[in-house]
């Protein structure tokens, strides 16, 4: 059967509630406008060039896996167009690694606050496996009070004499914060303190959103007036951490240098960066030899030359801390980000700038034979650049675009390691919550007064998938080349991510478009192939992201959206913003190791469906 004939067979979904959207005959959405019937599944349609000729037809159906939508808003009506996905259960790709357990902040001192400290308990609760916390400023001079992309400990003084006074009560409290929750710190060293700044005043900067961002980079920026001051401030907390937490902690923990030193953050030289890098890293290698250090965490993908040349500074230039060749890379670390605009009343997502940063990134790391097997943080991976500016392009933020672009992102994330043959071990999202800020002010947050966005809820499907990543086809998906290339701009990304561990299949599916844009729903079809419990019963559950699931933003604009919620309110908007089961769970049938399943996904809509026997 051809792929535009697979496109024909939507008229299996005649006697269902899907069917009365997608006319009997009408193939594709260009001909469902056009009112052209199907001609044997001769024509050629460029959405389904999928390689998909030699997909067979299942022939057991199941009605009783029939997963049929709420109804859909105005702004939707019109036909929905067929998408088939493909999951072979019997071609597994590898490990499914739990990239996304990474998280962070500018503001460090959010974690301990009432929000902060909610929030980091779901993320501690997010799957089996660990997650990981990243923030700034944890070595900034300052009495621990925070403000927009602003964070402070006190760690480090002098007396009179110039002699060193440490202080770890406060990232201490930080840290205990991650642990007590489940978390584990991605420690940053940095900024530098005051009283080692070579340009210390001014210090502290009071920026909001109006202002410019280059007016953040005060004297935290520079580099310090004596390096081995630097040093043995890194030395002595280290040895502190490991002190109060133990070897075996902290060994589990990662340790890198600064942040996006080759922008404003680094009022230095690139040389001068190395030589604070190595400082660093030596001082954390001397308090625990056997610590987890990388680096650094460079904007842009590889920065233009900054991640090659520092690279080839830690494998083969001379240590400017032991004067001997090299310092040790056990992770390597970039940014990526997306270019959101604001055109003709909406926005415009650039899920291709992120995803070229990325495979940028990953080949100056392939370029390195030494390099081919070290694991790769991208250590900020986000759909724009700033997580407290506010401003129409940033209007993605509170609802399903966000959701939806970070589904189809991750999925392209695993597939450019694939494709560039490297370690990808997290992708670090750079977004976390802002306390006594207006209720969904647009920030890019995971939760808005402890009300938790769409977006938090891929990560819970997320934590739900383990075990083998499976072959996916889908007549409905975008091709990596081309999203990086364009974007997703004319036709919209309806594809999937699936899992099997053991006795359990899961399939992430989503309905992605860079527009923020009514558009029609996708009727899916999905074919499991391949299990190797051929027949017998299963248990089936459908958990989604809409505008009417897994989401406060929508629920509290449909109260009004009110400045201070009553208590009431408050409590159901609470229980709108958790991963909301759409159907199941339901005791459904197998035959000859598959089923097939029917769902109508909406745009924007991300569905996760776990069959279980």
């Amino acid at each position: 059967m051809t792929a535009a004939g697979l496109m024909c067979s939507v008229e299996r979904f005649r006697e269902t509630t899907v069917d009365r959207q997608v006319p009997m005959g009408r193939c594709t959405l260009a001909r469902l406008a056009h009112e052209k019937p199907c001609r044997d599944g001769l024509e050629e349609d460029a959405r389904t060039e999928m390689h998909m000729t030699h997909l067979p037809r299942l022939t057991f159906i199941l009605a009783a896996t029939l997963l049929i939508a709420p109804p859909l808003r105005a702004a939707e009506e019109g036909p929905s167009f067929p998408v088939f996905i493909r999951v072979d259960a019997a071609k597994p790709k590898g490990e499914l690694k739990p990239v996304w357990r990474f998280f962070g902040a500018d503001e460090p001192n959010y974690a301990y606050m009432k929000d902060g400290k909610k929030l980091l308990t779901e993320l501690g609760q997010l799957g089996s496996h660990t997650a990981y916390f990243r923030a700034h400023s944890l070595l900034v001079s300052g009495d621990g009070t925070p403000a927009l992309k602003w964070g402070s400990t006190g760690a480090y003084g002098e007396d009179a004499e110039g002699n060193p006074i440490y202080n770890w009560t406060i990232v201490d409290r930080i840290f205990d914060t991650y642990l007590e929750r489940g978390l584990k710190p991605y420690a940053q060293i940095g900024f530098m303190p005051r009283e080692l700044s070579v340009k210390p005043e001014p210090y502290q900067h009071h920026w909001t959103p109006k202002a410019k961002y280059d007016e953040i980079y005060t004297g935290w920026a520079y580099p310090p007036k004596d390096y081995a001051k630097w040093g043995e401030l890194v030395f002595q907390w280290a040895k502190h951490c490991v002190e109060r937490y133990g070897r075996a902690e902290v060994e589990k923990w990662y340790w890198e240098v600064w942040n996006e030193p080759n922008i404003g953050y680094w009022r230095g030289t690139q040389e001068e960066f190395f030589k604070l890098h190595d400082y660093a890293i030596d001082a954390v290698r001397r308090a625990l030899p056997t610590a987890k250090v990388g680096g650094p965490d460079v904007a842009g993908g590889p920065g233009g030359k900054f991640l090659p040349n520092f690279l080839e500074h830690c494998l083969r230039g001379t240590n400017y801390a032991t004067g001997k060749i090299g310092t040790p890379v056990d992770f390597v670390s970039f940014h990526a980000k997306g270019s959101p605009k604001f055109v003709d009343g909406h926005v415009e997502m650039g899920i291709a700038n992120q995803l070229r940063n990325i495979s940028d990134g990953f080949a100056v790391v392939a370029s390195f034979p030494e390099l081919k097997r070290t694991p790769i943080v991208i250590g900020e991976s986000d759909p724009d650049g700033c997580a407290a500016c506010q401003g129409p392009q940033l209007g993605y933020r509170n609802g399903t675009m966000y959701s939806s672009y970070t589904a189809a992102s991750f999925a392209r994330k695993h597939e450019l390691a694939a494709q560039h043959g490297v370690n990808l071990e997290g992708a670090l999202t750079w977004a976390f919550e802002f306390e006594d800020q207006p209720f969904f002010a647009g920030f890019r947050v995971l939760a808005s007064n402890g009300l938790d966005l769409p977006v938090l809820n891929v990560f819970r499907m997320f934590g739900k998938m383990s075990g083998q990543q499976l072959a996916v086809e889908s007549s409905g998906g975008t091709t990596l080349d081309a999203m990086m290339k364009s974007g997703v701009r004319a036709q919209p990304d309806v594809s999937a991510l699936a899992s099997l561990d053991q006795n359990k299949l899961c399939v992430l599916v989503w309905h992605y478009h860079d527009d923020d844009v009514p558009g029609p729903a996708a009727a899916v079809e999905l074919s499991l192939a391949g299990l190797a419990q051929r027949d017998g019963t299963a248990k089936l559950r459908h958990y989604r992201i809409d505008a009417d699931h897994s989401n406060s933003f929508e629920a509290w604009k449909r109260i009004g959206a009110p400045a201070q919620p009553t208590p009431e309110q408050y409590l159901e908007l609470e229980k709108a913003g958790q991963l909301a089961t759409l159907s199941g769970p339901e005791s459904v049938s197998m035959k000859d190791g598959g089923a097939t399943l029917r769902m109508v996904l909406p745009r924007q809509g991300v569905s996760l469906l776990v069959l279980e026997w």
